[in-house]
């Protein structure tokens, strides 16, 4: 996955207030940290960082009076009911540094007619190269049998990537669909014994 570059600006001003008027300005307030280094606060460009959240571990490059710094959102605050992010926390990394993500799980293909496939991990916690984070995790259900489960440990992992969750961790269930009762072919039984209308 390649980074995205976002140009910082340094912050002087913190709290509330300060948070406010830059949210005002369609900027969002963020801080940097990692390394041993004190936390760094910045300015990041409010629909730039937007798209470049809006992938799951995307790494960033930013650009701080021309010092770049490769970074991973750790936190992101986000406005409950409009679509602004009011938050960011930033932890720097470094090319060929390892980290441990939550990566996606997608599913590959079609199981046989009928079965009902469900995701039960939605991401698998893997440990991998800062640089090199895959998008998601493929698991192919092509022609899976009913009564199928697939756990973490029968998955092909992208190159370079290290589970870190528990092998035996269920991720994906294929099961036959639950039967519907139709009814109408008995009566309930105490409609069956109501005594008949005598008038």
């Amino acid at each position: 996955m390649s980074e995205t570059t976002l140009v910082a600006t340094a912050r002087s001003e913190f709290g509330k207030g300060a948070a406010r008027r830059i949210r005002r300005a369609g900027n969002v307030p963020a801080v940097m940290y990692g390394h041993g280094t004190d936390p760094v606060h910045i300015t990041l460009p409010g629909h730039d960082t937007m798209m470049a959240l809006k992938h799951a571990n995307a790494l960033l490059a930013i650009d701080l009076d021309g010092t770049v710094q490769l970074a991973l959102a750790k936190d992101i605050q986000r406005d409950p009911v409009r679509p602004v992010i009011e938050h960011v926390d930033l932890v720097i990394v470094r090319k060929g540094e390892k980290v441990q993500v939550e990566v996606p799980v997608v599913t590959e293909g079609e199981a046989v007619g009928g079965a009902v496939v469900t995701v039960e991990s939605q991401t698998l916690l893997l440990e991998v190269e800062a640089t090199s984070i895959p998008e998601h995790v493929v698991v192919s259900i092509e022609g899976v049998e009913l009564g199928t489960q697939i756990h973490a440990s029968d998955l092909t992992l992208p190159e370079g990537a290290v589970l870190v969750d528990d092998a035996d961790t269920l991720v994906v269930n294929v099961a036959a669909p639950v039967a519907e009762d139709l009814g109408g072919e008995e009566a309930p039984a105490d409609e069956a014994e109501a005594p008949a209308d005598e008038s």
